[in-house]
This record gives C-alpha cells, structure tokens and sequence, in this order.
C-alpha cells in the first residue's frame, strides 16, 4: 500500500523528467511525488505492492467505452488517487478534442483541458497494487507518449503491462463478448497461454506503446473485447464486465465483476427489443450466433492463469539478478 508521506517537496505539483529530457509527466499533489518517484534504495521497488500498470484509451479501441468503462470500474471499487498528469499541449490538436469551459461549484469560470491521468489504486493487502492511465488517445507525438509512460513504469517498479481495448466485430449481443489475449513476449504467451500478436497494418497509440514497452523488455499483455458492431456506439456493460473477468483472471485482482451481472442483463434486453421489430437483423443475428457457437474461446481456461503470471515474474526477475 501506499504510504503518506511528510516530504515538504511533495506540497504541490512537481514535474518530473526523464533520462531522455521529456518534461511530460506532472506529479499532482504529495501522494503523486511519493507514490511515483524512483525508490530511494535505487531497487526500483518503490512503495507499491508488485504494481500492475492497467491502460486504456477512448478512441480507436474502445468500441462501446467498454475498456475505459473497465478502468473506471475499477477505479470505483478501490480506494484510489490521482497522482500525476500527462501534459496534454505536448500530445493533443485542440482543433480536434477541444478544451470545455464550465461553471465549478463556487460559481467560477473554468477551463477543463483533455488530459490523460495516472491513477493508484489501493487494493487489498494480498493482491497487486494498480497504476491505471486512462483518458484519449493522443493526437501527436505518440513515441514520445508511449517513452513517457515507459518511464512511469520504470520509476514505480511496475512489472507487467495490461492494455484494454474493445473493438466491433462480428459478435452476436446474445453471446458471451468474446475476449482475445495476446503478449508480443513468446514466454509469457507460451505460460499464459496467449496469442502472439499477428495483426499487420495500421495501428493506434496502443500498438506504438506495446512495441516500445516490448523494446525495453517490460512484460505486457493485450485483453480486447468485441462488441456487436450493429450497436457499436452505446456502453456496453456486457463487454466490460467479460473484460474484467478475464483481467481478473491474469492479474488475481478482484474486480467484482459479477455486480454488473444486473446490468449487463438489462442491456441485452433493451437490444433484444431492438432486434425484434426487424426481420432482416433479426436473421442476421442468428448468423452470427450460429458462427459463434462454432468458435472455440479466445482465451485459456482455468482459473491458474494469476499464478502462472505470478511465476512468470519471479523466474524474470531471477533471470535479470544473475
């Protein structure tokens, strides 16, 4: 867990730059400095219990909001604190995601700027801590992005990599959401038994991020969902509460997913109405059914898959001692 500490250098915001001269990140309060600065030891441990930093973005891959959607939830179900900020002029044209003026509580005029935040979640003592970044995708820039959160993973000690997404496809809404795991590492795929990435064309800030984390050799895993792409735009808490079962299942954090059973149910009702008062989708639908039925699952079975991760790290860590 992480520690408050009394360090009066943490008072207020802080920036932090890196061994490449970025000036990107900005730490937004005490809890920032002292959860995310390099460990004072130079171990690289930190003070976060063997954290797991967990990325989505709305934009490209987030059909539905349902991979932003799983961040938020599990934001919710954790104590948790903002502690940093990725400046956004660096990353974003304000002509395409443009600032919001509003009205705060004390009646004041203010500016709210797209912003990308680092987010720590405090689970229970026997699980993983959470470094969560979520936010929209960035405009400009994303080697630089995909180096700024490199860094973030470097001085927070963190020891894998999950990225969210969720995509349209070919997916009947009457079916469990299919979820596809995949890691460009060939000995964490081969133990959890994941894809190896396979996909070749163009890609989001995502893909740019997986390729430099796989470059500096920090271990990252991709969970997607699908999403019916006949009802792409609405969230889909179906899809969320499949992304956080199998997010689950690789990390051992607990998401709770089972409390959105309700509202996952109440979702494919509302579509089940929709379909209904049209023959053609209707038919449709089953088409896809019947493809789906034939699909063998995307992901591996069992529920071992946390501590097979768990002995991934340790042998990695084994390995870079000797």
């Amino acid at each position: 867990m992480l520690p408050r500490s009394a360090d009066p250098d943490c008072a207020g915001p802080r920036r932090v730059r890196d061994p490449v001269g970025m000036d990107e990140l900005r730490w937004t309060g005490p809890q920032g400095h002292d959860a995310l600065a390099e460990d004072p030891t130079g171990t690289g441990s930190g003070r976060l219990e063997r954290p797991l930093l967990v990325v989505a973005f709305r934009g490209l891959f987030d059909a539905s909001g349902s991979a932003t959607a799983s961040i938020e939830w599990l934001a919710g179900k954790f104590g948790h604190e903002t502690v940093g900020e990725i400046d956004p002029e660096t990353f974003f044209d304000f002509t395409q995601e443009r600032p919001v003026l509003f009205i705060d509580e004390d009646g004041e005029r203010r500016l709210r700027w797209p912003r990308n935040e680092v987010v720590v979640a405090e689970t229970p003592a026997d699980q993983r801590d959470l470094l969560m970044v979520s936010g929209i995708e960035p405009h400009l820039r994303w080697r630089t992005f995909a180096q700024t959160l490199t860094e973030v993973v470097h001085r927070t000690g963190v020891e894998t990599v999950v990225t969210l997404g969720s995509m349209v496809g070919m997916a009947p809404h009457t079916r469990p959401p299919a979820v596809t795991g995949s890691s460009t590492n060939e000995q964490l795929a081969d133990r959890l038994g994941l894809d190896r990435p396979s996909y070749q064309g163009p890609t989001g800030v995502v893909g740019v991020l997986h390729d430099t984390l796989d470059r500096a050799g920090i271990p990252v895993i991709s969970l997607r969902v699908s999403v019916p792409h006949y009802v792409p735009d609405t969230p889909n808490p179906k899809a969320t509460r499949a992304l956080l079962r199998w997010f689950e299942q690789v990390s051992g954090v607990d998401t709770a997913y089972a409390e959105l059973d309700t509202a996952a149910a109440d979702w494919q009702r509302h579509v089940d109405a929709a379909v209904a008062g049209d023959d053609e989708l209707i038919l449709y639908v089953r088409r896809l059914e019947e493809q789906a039925d034939q699909t063998e699952e995307l992901m591996p079975s069992g529920d071992d898959l946390a501590a097979e991760l768990e002995a991934f790290l340790r042998e990695q860590g084994r390995g870079r001692q000797d």
